[in-house]
């Protein structure tokens, strides 16, 4: 397998869909699917009809039928739900396993690599977030059973991940060590998988992809290619001007005039550091343009990997409106990105692009009813009894405070789950049918997009 010169980040939440890293890797380079919250993708789409017929293409080839037909029955609406319906609600995940759950999980991540490799010898990746822990098992047995090439993974330190997949592949019982706030001394909390409940014992071995950690310092790398469970086949080397979650600033977190936080020369590439860990990297964050790739090479990285110009191009998943609203802003030179450190439960930095409706606008923030009903974003902490539970800084401000959180935890915090499945035409309908607004998110370079778009278009 050759590595590719160019891969098309896996963005936002079904943003890089199928069909935009099918048509990456038809091109010859490494398309990538965004692993996260693929369940509930998935489940929506079924709601929304499939009226392409590419789901049930893709759950045909699924080769455990009955479990592909449970997904199909307890989701699909014929000829989509009506426009003013809830989309009914995927359970969310916790720290024991639920079989329909994990069922619909492993189906998805298959659904969504299947499409991208369907019809073409080309490499698919896919990629995840190592902060959302719980369906993260699951998920990659999915996305292996479609012979995925790569798994990328970053926001957080995935040392555990490169195992998972040497086991998994050969369809063997794996567990993960879930970070439970809270915990005490010597108590530890796992989250485990069996494939067997799906493969017959004498299935074949699957083919293992390749891992690619997404780090911003060469310290994070060289531990990782020397303690990770099994092999790191290289890395991305994400820059802090890249969209969607950053890397705090190295240092602490100090913030502008303008409430961004502050990036100094501790937080550029230490190109160096990664050359000599003798591995294949690829530089991302403002390297979309013929010349950022060739220095790139020239600094010794293997390429680069590009997002923003991929999120807006015609075959990513955010919505027709949305796309042409940020591009024309970007075209009148308006388009504004704040890096935003509160805003996300995860605790990283998230870009925010500015976006008139959506959660970038104070108004629309302050008068969004609070509720977490998706849920991927939530921390265990370790309740008086000893057992896990769950909680977001997100959700409503009285139940995280109840469930031990900081009240000043919660100030500014956004829904990402919610808003990111708006942004790509998915938005749930809340009670007395609130319908949550999108939140949109690029990288700090757009002029990338404004040099690729055609007069007139």
């Amino acid at each position: 397998m050759n590595d590719p010169v160019i891969i098309q980040g896996g963005m936002g939440v079904a943003v890089s869909n199928w069909r935009l890293a099918r048509a990456v890797s038809q091109a010859g380079q490494l398309g990538v699917v965004s692993g996260t919250f693929l369940d509930a993708v998935v489940a929506r789409r079924l709601q929304d009809g499939d009226m392409d017929g590419s789901m049930r293409r893709a759950f045909d080839h699924f080769p455990y039928q009955d479990v592909a037909q449970r997904i199909w029955d307890r989701y699909f609406v014929e000829g989509g739900k009506a426009p003013a319906e809830a989309y009914r609600p995927v359970p969310m995940h916790g720290a024991s396993p639920q079989t329909g759950l994990t069922e619909l999980t492993v189906v998805a991540n298959f659904a969504e690599v299947f499409l991208a490799k369907e019809g073409h010898n080309g490499l698919v990746g896919i990629n995840y977030l190592m902060k959302i822990e719980l369906p993260t098992l699951p998920s990659l047995y999915g996305a292996l059973l479609a012979g995925v090439d790569y798994v990328l993974m970053g926001a957080g330190i995935p040392r555990a991940i490169p195992g998972m997949l040497d086991k998994l592949s050969r369809h063997e019982p794996v567990s993960l060590k879930l970070d439970v706030k809270d915990a005490e001394p010597g108590e530890e909390f796992e989250i485990t998988f069996d494939p067997r409940v799906f493969t017959p014992r004498a299935a074949a071995a699957l083919v293992r992809p390749k891992f690619l950690p997404i780090v911003s310092s060469a310290t994070l790398a060289q531990s990782l290619a020397r303690k990770a469970s099994g092999t790191v086949d290289g890395f991305v080397v994400e820059h802090h001007t890249a969209g969607g979650h950053n890397a705090p600033p190295r240092g602490g977190v100090t913030v502008d005039e303008h409430g961004e936080p502050v990036y100094g020369p501790k937080d550029e590439f230490d190109l160096e550091g990664f050359r000599k860990l003798g591995l294949p990297f690829w530089l991302a964050g403002s390297c979309a343009s013929p010349e950022k790739l060739k220095e790139a090479q020239q600094a010794g990285a293997r390429g680069v990997q590009v997002g923003s110009a991929f999120a807006y191009c015609r075959e990513s998943g955010i919505r027709q409106d949305i796309k042409e609203r940020v591009i024309e802003s970007i075209l009148r030179g308006q388009a504004r990105v704040f890096t935003d450190p509160l805003a996300s439960a995860s605790g990283y930095p998230f870009k925010i692009v500015a976006v008139e409706g959506s959660l970038s606008e104070s108004d629309v923030y302050e008068t969004r009813p609070r509720i977490c009903d998706l849920g991927y974003l939530r921390t265990a902490y370790r309740r008086s009894d000893g057992s896990v539970g769950f909680r977001c800084p997100a959700e409503p401000v009285e139940d995280y405070v109840r469930k031990g959180g900081r009240a000043e935890d919660v100030v500014g915090k956004k829904c990402l789950c919610n808003g990111l499945m708006s942004t790509v035409g998915y938005p749930q309908i809340q009670k007395h049918g609130y319908l949550e607004p999108p939140l949109i998110t690029a990288g700090k370079d757009l002029s990338v997009i404004a040099r690729l778009v055609a007069p007139g278009e």
